[in-house]
């Protein structure tokens, strides 16, 4: 079997995070911190760690920022090196992150509508997805564990995990076949599907490899759950044509979507901190 190197990774970026409004009615949520770095910093870091090589972010509008954050910062730099200053923490803005590129999204009609804003970009490869508010912690990343799977098995690889029955509503759900080591084999996929009609409590998160073949199916525009323009309903055209895997990694996942998840993974990362965590640990103590 030969399986394709995936070296271009989507970021849809586009959202408008009502959910963490009112932080988000100018900055976008990407690039909200998490102790001192943007969640899109952290979902960057996991693809390049995986192999990526082009980065693919589909923003909107108010959106540019984003991109600027990977770009030199010259009056910055010169002004840090002037002062002796280290340079470390620009790191991130100055060099290595390969190719970016950056497509708009004009109308909000779906994840799926967002992923395939980026069709030519992708052009006949496969690639992942990764959604930066999902945040996933581990070593190795969540995505190069998808990809390690991915070179065994080819195909589609969606990362899942197991969620409470009563949250299925909020998840793409897997109806499951086959399970060996940390992959189970995808015989369905349902968008949100009531808790007494989940197939499973398999749930699909924020990180993707996908052949260029979902973006054919996308060209149809069909609006699911929502009256939105789904990835799970394209991704699910595709099995049974295609391997078809779910994944479980070794990765904590903090939906920075929603307050409480951006205020534990601000938590959790602060405290690994070795700068400041064990300070953190006083204050926490303290306000008990």
């Amino acid at each position: 079997m030969t399986v394709r190197k995936v070296r271009k990774a989507v970021f849809p970026v586009a959202g408008l995070g009502t959910r963490l409004l009112p932080a988000t009615k100018s900055i976008p949520k990407e690039m909200l911190t998490i102790v001192d770095r943007p969640l899109i910093q952290y979902a960057v870091d996991e693809a390049r760690e995986a192999g990526i090589e082009e980065l693919i972010f589909v923003t909107g509008r108010g959106k540019s920022a984003l991109v600027d954050y990977f770009d030199m910062s010259f009056e910055l730099e010169a002004t840090m090196e002037k002062a002796g200053k280290s340079l470390a923490p620009l790191e991130p803005s100055r060099a290595g992150y390969g190719e970016i590129a950056s497509v708009r999204q004009q109308r909000p009609l779906g994840l799926g509508h967002a992923v395939w804003c980026a069709r030519h970009v992708v052009g006949d490869e496969p690639f992942a997805v990764l959604l930066p508010d999902d945040l996933m912690i581990g070593k190795p990343g969540a995505l190069k564990q998808m990809i390690e799977a991915y070179e065994q098995v080819g195909g589609n690889i969606v990362c899942a995990t197991d969620v409470p029955r009563d949250k299925t509503a909020s998840y793409g759900i897997v109806t499951p076949g086959a399970a060996s080591a940390n992959r189970t084999e995808v015989l369905g996929l349902v968008e949100k599907p009531k808790p007494e009609e989940a197939p499973s409590t398999l749930g699909v998160i924020g990180r993707y490899v996908l052949q260029p073949d979902v973006m054919r199916v996308l060209d149809a525009q069909e609006p699911g759950s929502g009256g939105e323009i789904q990835l799970t309903d394209a991704m699910a055209r595709l099995i049974g044509k295609q391997p078809f895997h779910a994944v479980t990694v070794e990765a904590t996942r903090y939906d920075c979507g929603t307050k409480l998840g951006f205020v534990s993974a601000n938590l959790a990362l602060g405290l690994a901190d070795p700068e400041i965590g064990e300070a953190l640990r006083q204050v926490t103590a303290g306000a008990k």
